[in-house]
Parts: C-alpha cells; sequence; structure tokens
C-alpha cells in the first residue's frame, strides 16, 4: 500500500453542529454539507492541506455504509495531530477551538521532547493535538 490518505473522516453526533465548530469556531473552508439528496449521505468537506480533507459525516450513516454496529466512541483511540510554527501559534489555536465550544483537555505546554502542545476535544470528543516541534519546518 502506497501512502496516499486523502480523507480523514470524523463521525459526529449532529452534523449542523460540528459544521458550526470546524467552519465558523475554527475557520476551515467548506462548501456546507453536501448529499442530503440521498440516504445517509450528508457529510461536509473542509480543505486542510494540498491533497488532504477532513469529513465529518454522521455515525449513524457511517455505521450504515460499512455495515457495523455503532459503539461508543473512546477519545483515546487516536488523536489528529494540528503542527504549527510557534509555541503562541499552539496557545492561539487552542484558545480559539476553546472559544468555538472545544473542551481543552490539556493546556499548551513544554513537552519532555522539547516542543510546545496542548489538547482538546471537538463536540463530538474527537481529541486534537496543537503541536509546535523545534525539529519540524511548518511551510503556509
Amino acid at each position: 500500500m502506497k501512502a496516499r490518505v486523502t480523507v480523514i473522516t470524523l463521525g459526529v453526533d449532529d452534523l449542523e453542529r460540528a459544521l458550526q465548530f470546524y467552519r465558523d469556531g475554527l475557520g476551515l473552508q467548506t462548501e456546507g454539507i453536501v448529499g442530503t439528496e440521498f440516504e445517509h449521505g450528508a457529510v461536509a468537506f473542509f480543505d486542510l492541506q494540498e491533497g488532504l480533507r477532513l469529513a465529518i459525516w454522521p455515525r449513524e450513516s457511517i455505521a450504515y455504509d460499512t455495515k457495523l454496529n455503532k459503539t461508543l466512541p473512546s477519545p483515546t483511540e487516536f488523536t489528529l495531530g494540528h503542527n504549527v510554527s510557534s509555541k503562541e501559534e499552539v496557545d492561539r489555536v487552542m484558545e480559539q477551538a476553546r472559544i468555538a465550544g472545544a473542551s481543552i483537555t490539556v493546556p499548551g505546554h513544554d513537552t519532555f521532547w522539547g516542543g510546545y502542545s496542548g489538547y482538546f476535544q471537538d463536540p463530538d470528543g474527537h481529541l486534537w493535538e496543537i503541536v509546535w516541534n523545534p525539529q519540524w519546518e511548518i511551510k503556509d
């Protein structure tokens, strides 16, 4: 398998609420909810970086499409890492997320490996790490 991840889909309980969080709260670009003409088709896509999109799709629709039972989510199953260019930017993004309705689980802090990071959960419990890694150059 070649590494060609192009979409990261998050299961959400309330599509409109998730749309407002990511579009209005975090400022991610989207055309809004599409696919409403199809049963289990309503979804929203956000452009992240070149060749990568974030999708939000109701958990019920994911369960239907995958033929799996909907189970209770666990926020510790995975994290989404958003790398930024400075400690100050970590703090700015964390505050933006808090104002948008996120729960801050760990405020920005110096890490044991020499970086700076913080964690928040979106309204559906997905865990995001906002991180500055001095070893990685961030190109805007």
